[in-house]
C-alpha cells in the first residue's frame, strides 16, 4: 500500500505559501485573486484527506475538485481581459460544488465508495455514485475544453494586437497545464475504471491525483508568480471593438475612400519611420503614432490589405532582414542578431516568416546571396 500523507503533506504547506503570495501580489487583480483561491482550495482538499483518513470521517467522497474545471476557466478569463469584474452570476460555475459538497455531508457517515471494487454494489447509494463520477468527469471535461477554446481565441486576437509573441502573453504555459489537467484526470478514471473490475493495480488511484495536484499547484504557482497583467490598455481596448469586429466591420461607418487613405498613410509610415524595428510594437503604439483608431487599423489591414497585425508588421521585418543580408556592413553580424536587430524577438517566429516569403532557410538565402555577390 502506497502512504501519501507525506504527499499531502508536501502539498498542504506548498499550495497555502503559493496561495499566500499570489494573493498578496501586485498589482491585485482578479486573476490573482482567482489563481489564490485555487491554491487554497487545493491546500483544503488535502488538509481534509489527512482529516478524512487519520482523525474523522469528514466527508463521503472529494468535493472540492468540482471547484478545479471552473477556478482554471475564470483565471483565463480574467487573465486574457485584465480590467474585467467578477459577477455574481459567475457563482453559477460553483453550483456542482456546493451540491456534491451537500450530499458528501450528508452521506459521511456511510461512504459512498470504501473500496472501488464494490463500486457497482447493487445498494441504495449505488445511483449517486453512478451521478457522482459522471458529473465529476462531465465537469473536468467541459472546463478543459472551455479553458482551451478560451486560450485558443487569446491567441488568435493577438494576432490583431500584437507584433510578436512571448510567453507572457500567449499562455501557451496556461494551455499546456490545461491539456495536462485533464490527461492526469483521464488516466485516473483509467486507473479508478481497472481498480472497480479487479485489482489490476496495487495502489489507491487517489493516490495519483494527490501526486498530481501537489506537481500541479508547484508549477500553476511558479508561472502565476511570474505572469504579469497581458497588455492591460491594449486588450481593454480590443474588448470594446471585439463585437464590431465580429460583425465585419459593419457599423464602424469607414467609406473605401477614407480606408484608402488610412492604408496609405500606414504604408508611407511604415516605409519612413521604420516603427516595426521595436521589437515590442503594439497596435495601440501604431494607433498613437499615426493618428488612426485602433479598431480601423484592423479593419483596413484585414479587408484591405488581407493580413492581421502580426503578419504586417513581421513581412516588414523580413523584408528589413534580406535588406541587410544584401549590405555589407551586416556581414560580419549572426543571423539571429540582424533579426534581432530587425524587430523580431523569437527565433522561430523569424525563421517561419522568413522562409514563407522566400521558400528558404535564413542561413541558406544568405549563402546563396554570398555565392551571388562573390
Amino acid at each position: 500500500m502506497v502512504n501519501i500523507e507525506p504527499v499531502l503533506y508536501i502539498g498542504t504547506t506548498q499550495s497555502f505559501f503559493a496561495g499566500l503570495l499570489i494573493a498578496t501580489k501586485k498589482p491585485t487583480t482578479t486573476a490573482n485573486r482567482v489563481m489564490a483561491a485555487w491554491l487554497f482550495m487545493i491546500c483544503i482538499e488535502m488538509i481534509f484527506a489527512l482529516l478524512n483518513s487519520k482523525v474523522i470521517e469528514m466527508y463521503s467522497f472529494p468535493f472540492i475538485t468540482f471547484t478545479y474545471g471552473p477556478l482554471l476557466y475564470l483565471y483565463i478569463s480574467f487573465m486574457t481581459t485584465p480590467g474585467r469584474k467578477f459577477n455574481p452570476v459567475e457563482l453559477i460555475h460553483f453550483v456542482p460544488f456546493v451540491v456534491f459538497f451537500t450530499v458528501s455531508v450528508v452521506f459521511r457517515s456511510e461512504p459512498l465508495v470504501r473500496d472501488l471494487r464494490g463500486f457497482f454494489e447493487p445498494d441504495k447509494l449505488m445511483p449517486l455514485r453512478m451521478v457522482y463520477s459522471v458529473s465529476f468527469f462531465l465537469s473536468i471535461t467541459t472546463y478543459s475544453i472551455l479553458s482551451f477554446i478560451k486560450i485558443k481565441k487569446h491567441q488568435s486576437n493577438l494576432m490583431d494586437l500584437t507584433s510578436f509573441t512571448s510567453q507572457r502573453i500567449t499562455l501557451n504555459w496556461l494551455k499546456v497545464l490545461a491539456i495536462s489537467f485533464y490527461v492526469v484526470y483521464v488516466i485516473v478514471f483509467i486507473l479508478g475504471g481497472l481498480k472497480i473490475l479487479g485489482n489490476y493495480i496495487p495502489f489507491d488511484p487517489y493516490f495519483v491525483v494527490f501526486a498530481f495536484i501537489t506537481l500541479f499547484s508547484m508549477v500553476y504557482s511558479f508561472y502565476g508568480i511570474k505572469q504579469p497583467v497581458i497588455f492591460g490598455e491594449v486588450l481593454h481596448n480590443e474588448r470594446n471593438g471585439e463585437k464590431r469586429e465580429a460583425e465585419k466591420y459593419s457599423r464602424s461607418g469607414l467609406k473605401d475612400e477614407q480606408a484608402e487613405e488610412y492604408l496609405t498613410i500606414l504604408l508611407d509610415y511604415m516605409e519612413s519611420e521604420k516603427p516595426y524595428l521595436d521589437g515590442n510594437l503594439t497596435i495601440h503604439d501604431l494607433s498613437l503614432k499615426t493618428g488612426i483608431s485602433r479598431h480601423h487599423i484592423t479593419q483596413v489591414l484585414n479587408e484591405i490589405y488581407g493580413k492581421n497585425f502580426f503578419t504586417f508588421i513581421n513581412e516588414y521585418r523580413t523584408r528589413e532582414v534580406i535588406e541587410r543580408f544584401s549590405d555589407s556592413r551586416y556581414d560580419h553580424y549572426t543571423i539571429l542578431a540582424i533579426a534581432f536587430d530587425s524587430g523580431f524577438n523569437s527565433k522561430s517566429t523569424f525563421n517561419s516568416f522568413f522562409k514563407s516569403q522566400t521558400g528558404q532557410t535564413p542561413s541558406k538565402y544568405r549563402e546563396n546571396l554570398a555565392g551571388i555577390t562573390e
